[in-house]
């Protein structure tokens, strides 16, 4: 099994990209990988939680967002567990033409259980500062205006 080297691939805008995102990058610890993919999911995800859930008519849709995010983190966080789970190792990845040196202490069981612990972390502090943005800015004059954009077409 291998990775063919294409000119999307192996090229040097998405080598880059690639090689600097989180889970890749080079010199941080597991934890403050899992730290970083985590306050970004908890960020991204508030926004749906809120703007299209159930109570997003209501006086509660910011909380509610929160909790369905912080709720969708720690589903996330399981799953991770899971992937961990007794009986098997992680899989390592091997190097490839678009990412040269994959971190090899992330793939061990100590390593995923730090990047799932940074995760849970990250995800949850993403969520509530996403909250705290949404709530601290006088969006309440701003929302009708974007969930009228919806109703348009």
């Amino acid at each position: 099994m291998g990775n063919l080297a294409t000119p999307v691939n192996s090229g040097y805008v998405t080598k880059a990209f690639i090689n600097n995102l989180p889970f890749y990058r080079t010199g941080i610890s597991n934890n403050f990988r899992g730290l970083e993919t985590g306050a970004a999911f908890g960020y991204l995800l508030y926004g749906p939680f809120t703007m299209t859930g159930p109570l997003r008519n209501s006086d509660f849709a910011l909380t509610v967002g929160l909790l369905g995010a912080i709720g969708a983190v720690h589903i996330l966080t399981a799953l991770l567990l899971l992937y961990n789970s007794p009986g098997k190792s992680p899989n390592v990845q091997p190097q490839d033409c678009t990412v040269d040196n994959p971190p090899k202490d992330l793939f061990t069981r100590e390593g995923w259980n730090d990047f799932t612990s940074g995760f849970w972390l990250g995800g949850c502090g993403g969520a509530v500062f996403a909250w705290l943005i949404c709530g601290t800015l006088h969006l309440d004059t701003i929302m009708p205006m974007i969930k009228s954009l919806g109703n348009a077409g």
